[in-house]
């Protein structure tokens, strides 16, 4: 069951044709006698789709949403009766659970990145490829910049260590020296901004050694080699506009490059700017 707002020129017909049910249902649902409905009125809409309630987060979108649910974004609008697909951190929304959706709890998404393979992202959340691709539908090793992947979570590691923040650091050199990502210590830790704070304690989630043999050669061929990279050492004035400049390259290439999730930086800290 879900509530519809009428909206000024809205007909039972009418609605009952947007959520692909009777007339009758909606008047039994809601005790109508009649046809007439009034501009601001709240009709229950029953459906036979089993829903459950996500929270949004950080950097969550419909778009993303529903990828996750094995949905589309003009469904989650139907559903939550949205105008918009503007969302705010810790909106409630109804999603799809029928079919072989996912729930929150046993999947997260991962969006493609510049120069991400499926290989990379396997051994980064400590799954195979052919898990990845079984979870997604995917036919081939090909990804797409900005394609939303699920990731199953039952083998991402859920061991953390306390780290007291302390002066000068980052969310980046924090994860750098625990061979994590900022995403990772984020989302262990439900922030929802990079800002630290001197004594903060802080979950660090340890990083599995565990790879998968065989995923090396069925993504790159037989003798593939990880490439090399140009590094660069962030100086005092620095910023990534002026880097990218020097470096004949763009500021979306170097966070690619460097899985940079902001355009701070810190002095001291080593950007790859391009392959050797």
């Amino acid at each position: 069951m879900t509530n519809y707002t009428v909206q000024k020129g809205d007909t039972l017909y009418g609605i009952s044709k947007q959520f692909g049910i009777s007339v009758d249902a909606i008047k039994n649902a809601n005790n109508l006698t009649s046809n007439s409905i009034s501009v601001g009125q709240v009709l229950k809409i029953p459906t036979t789709q089993q829903t459950t309630t996500y929270t949004v987060k950080s950097g969550d979108s419909l778009y993303k949403i529903a990828s996750l649910y094995n949905t589309t974004v003009d469904e989650l609008m139907k559903l939550n009766n949205l105008t918009t697909t503007l969302l705010s951190i810790g909106q409630k929304l109804q999603v799809p659970t029928e079919g072989d959706s996912q729930t929150e709890e046993s999947y997260i998404t991962y969006m493609v990145k510049s120069k991400d393979s499926l290989y990379q992202i396997a051994k980064k959340y400590n799954v195979s490829v052919e898990t990845i691709k079984q979870v997604n539908n995917l036919t081939s090793n090909l990804l797409s910049i900005g394609q939303i992947l699920k990731i199953p979570t039952e083998n991402i590691p859920t061991d953390y260590k306390e780290y007291e923040v302390k002066y000068g650091d980052s969310l980046y050199s924090i994860s750098k020296l625990y061979n994590t990502t900022v995403d990772a210590i984020m989302n262990a830790n439900n922030l929802q901004s990079t800002i630290l704070s001197v004594g903060q304690i802080l979950k660090i989630p340890i990083a599995s050694e565990e790879e998968y043999p065989g995923t090396t050669k069925e993504c790159y061929g037989e003798g593939y080699i990880e490439p090399q990279y140009e590094t660069y050492t962030v100086k005092k004035g620095d910023n990534l506009y002026d880097i990218a400049r020097r470096y004949n390259t763009t500021v979306i290439n170097l966070m690619d490059l460097n899985n940079l999730t902001s355009t701070n930086l810190d002095i001291g800290q080593v950007l790859k700017v391009r392959e050797i």
